[in-house]
């Protein structure tokens, strides 16, 4: 079922980059703390959001260096950074901490804590690109490593993030990638590493390939059963026609069945072919990561995965072509044939050309002036089931996306979320909360679409013909939607 949704859900558009100040290289998983998320980049850069859409810089921690990643552990922030010393491939990766990412509190404080692991400049290996994961026993791991040499792993002191047993030889996992990054589910474990070449802008070929295991030290084999460690890898991620270069996956699980991740492109050609941050849907299909991509603008039917009924206003419906002439008689009755059949054939139409879509002009003519229940009903290709989904700027967002309004095509009655949870539509658009939906990509590919209003609350199916809104529960289906575009 899971693959299913999946291959008829996924909406294929352009991903597209957040707002505010993005620019970054090399960005760190992406943390929360204290309502904000963070995020480091090589050089000391600092991204900070309050919503997830929209982006600042933040301060600049006092270690700087190459491809940070950062991890909670308990009650503090691990930071790794990586620096060369002398010649490549000579580095180290530092660990500085703090109980807080916000300069604003007084537990800010970055504290250093030594190299956790090294390469000499002559092993097979380049000690840069490092990647934390704390698994599911509580047991923290680290990943790293270049084109140089290896892909390497460790295991980290949870409680001080000090290497265990530094004169263990480190456990080699893949090679030819680098920026490697580990996740978990379901009895797998997950290596995420970046091929191709990086740093050369919108040349760069930068990609993120993927193998999996079922235990952290490996083997991590691609889909083919090729070993990462001989060069496998499936494609997660590639280059699209104005986003080049995707690179430095960080997972960013928002809980109730969202899951998303982070990357930088080494180039978005809608701003200028700088380097940005950017936040996708993370969907899984047949045991695999999927990169999936944010809504954008179009219009669609809404539908109800668990009975295929499409959202519409509650008016009448006026058939696509106009009514169908009925079929003939009972047996015996003798019907229609001959001369004395109606125009168009027993079922209507002239069985010439295309019937135009609905003129919702004209077909809205009849319907209340005022607000008018929303209602579940079979799709029939009508006006009052086309709803047209428009990205809004200065209204804030979600981690990737901005708030949608959401309107009957071709018209400004829009959805709205009503006082008491339901949801009904109004004449016209305003801007209000009760107007402005979420929409996030469920991890089988499915939509849950909340109002800004009530954001707790999601878009329920109940039976075949009602719509309501209920507290979000990421096991039902009834929450789950298919957006088919028109």
């Amino acid at each position: 079922m899971r693959s299913l949704i999946i291959a008829i859900l996924f909406v294929a558009r352009e991903t597209f980059a957040l707002d505010g100040q993005i620019q970054i290289h090399d960005p760190s998983t992406i943390v929360r703390c204290d309502g904000k998320y963070y995020t480091y980049g090589t050089g000391g850069t600092c991204l900070v959001s309050e919503d997830g859409w929209t982006w600042s810089r933040g301060t600049t921690p006092p270690r700087r260096g190459m491809a940070p990643d950062a991890i909670r552990v308990g009650d503090r922030y691990l930071m790794f950074v990586a620096r060369n010393v002398g010649a490549q491939p000579r580095a180290d990766i530092n660990l500085v901490w703090s109980k807080s990412l916000d300069p604003n509190f007084a537990d800010y404080k970055w504290e250093e804590s030594g190299v956790v692991a090294s390469s000499d400049g002559l092993e097979d290996c380049n000690a840069i690109d490092p990647g934390a994961l704390l698994d599911k026993d509580g047991r923290l791991w680290l990943v790293y490593g270049s084109y140089f040499g290896y892909i390497r792993l460790v295991e980290l002191d949870s409680k001080t993030g000090q290497r265990i047993n530094a004169k263990d030889k480190p456990t080699d996992l893949a090679i030819n990638c680098e920026a490697a990054i580990m996740i978990y589910r379901d009895g797998w474990y997950y290596l995420l590493a970046t091929h191709g070449s990086c740093c050369r802008g919108a040349d760069s070929g930068y990609n993120i390939r993927m193998g999996r295991a079922r235990k952290v030290t490996g083997p991590f084999l691609d889909h083919t059963g090729m070993d990462m460690i001989q060069g496998g890898g499936t494609l997660f991620a590639g280059s699209t026609s104005r986003h080049i270069g995707p690179g430095h996956f960080g997972l960013l699980d928002l809980g109730d069945g969202v899951e998303k991740f982070s990357c930088h492109y080494e180039a978005d050609l809608d701003h200028g072919g700088a380097s940005v941050l950017d936040i996708r849907p993370l969907l899984w299909k047949d045991g695999w990561p999927v990169a999936g991509d944010n809504l954008k603008d179009g219009t669609f039917a809404i539908q109800s995965i668990r009975t295929g009924t499409a959202l519409e206003v509650a008016v009448q419906g006026v058939p696509v072509g106009g009514a169908r002439a009925r079929r003939g008689g009972p047996p015996g009755g003798g019907g229609f044939s001959g001369t004395n059949a109606p125009p168009g054939g027993l079922f209507g139409g002239s069985g010439r050309g295309s019937i135009p879509p609905q003129n919702v002009a004209e077909v809205s003519t009849n319907w209340p002036k005022g607000n008018i229940d929303a209602r579940l009903a079979n799709f029939l290709d009508q006006a009052q089931q086309k709803w047209t989904f428009t990205a809004l700027t200065n209204a804030g967002g979600y981690p990737g996306s901005p708030y949608f309004k959401i309107t009957v095509a071709g018209t400004d009655r829009a959805l709205a979320a009503t006082i008491d949870g339901e949801v009904a539509t109004v004449p016209a658009f305003t801007g209000a909360p009760d107007q402005l939906w979420r929409i996030d990509q469920l991890t089988d590919g499915s939509w849950r679409i909340s109002p800004k209003s009530k954001e707790s609350l999601a878009l329920c199916a109940i039976g075949s013909s009602s719509a309501t809104l209920s507290k979000i529960d990421p096991a039902t289906g009834k929450q789950r939607w298919k957006l088919t575009p028109l």
